[in-house]
């Protein structure tokens, strides 16, 4: 995947609004593999939604989003599936972990589906991020901040075209955060992907080609 467009897309919630201001909805945008995006948003403008209808979890929209050209309403479920396992990786801000597995056990149930990454460079990826120690501790045991992590590293054991992250550092430290976004521009710059991240607060600190307000 090459290509992610917007064009004219606006959530069905806002059709009635008079006031939405923004350089995302109503807007004809595009994402291009191999660039770095920032889309900065205040509560409520649809930041999580614009990810959610860029994944196909979501349709409650009006106007178009398209992978290289193509509409993504088209997509059957076998497309959906393909999209997920090759070509988009989504940090959700809820992180949607399994509370009752351990860390390493939440970032293997991907891996097996992709056979991506070999078990040291996760560890690697753990020990970088400060929670080599966490590798056996059940999530649900873990802090927030912890949690953001080992989603990240989730996040990475698959190939992609496109990186969503949203709102990835908003329970770290600065320092945490830094290495967070070292490990993920490098795995991104290999694969040459894309990489669009949301924030609502802070962000990180990162050299954003792009700088879009919601």
């Amino acid at each position: 995947m090459e290509k992610i467009e917007l064009k004219n897309t606006l959530p069905e919630v806002f059709a009635l609004r008079d006031d939405v201001q923004s350089e995302i909805w109503h807007q004809d945008v595009t994402f291009e593999r191999g660039h770095l995006y920032l889309i900065e948003a205040g509560s409520g403008t649809g930041k999580s939604s614009l990810c959610s209808y860029i994944i196909g979890y979501r349709k409650d929209y009006q106007g178009i989003i398209s992978f290289d050209g193509k509409n993504i309403r088209n997509q059957t479920v076998g497309d959906w599936v393909d999209v997920r396992k090759r070509s988009i990786s989504h940090l959700f801000q809820e992180l949607r972990l399994f509370p009752e597995l351990t860390a390493y056990e939440n970032v293997a149930i991907k891996n097996r589906l992709t056979g991506f990454k070999k078990r040291k460079q996760i560890e690697n990826w753990f020990g970088a991020l400060g929670i080599g120690d966490k590798l056996h501790v059940k999530v649900g045991h873990m802090s927030f901040g912890q949690q953001q992590r080992v989603a990240m590293v989730r996040a990475l054991v698959q190939p992609f075209d496109f990186l969503l992250a949203d709102e990835p550092v908003s329970h770290l430290d600065e320092e945490n955060g830094r290495v967070m976004s070292e490990i993920m521009m490098e795995e991104a710059r290999a694969q040459g992907a894309g990489v669009i991240v949301t924030s609502v607060g802070r962000r990180m600190s990162m050299d954003y080609e792009k700088i879009f307000r919601l």
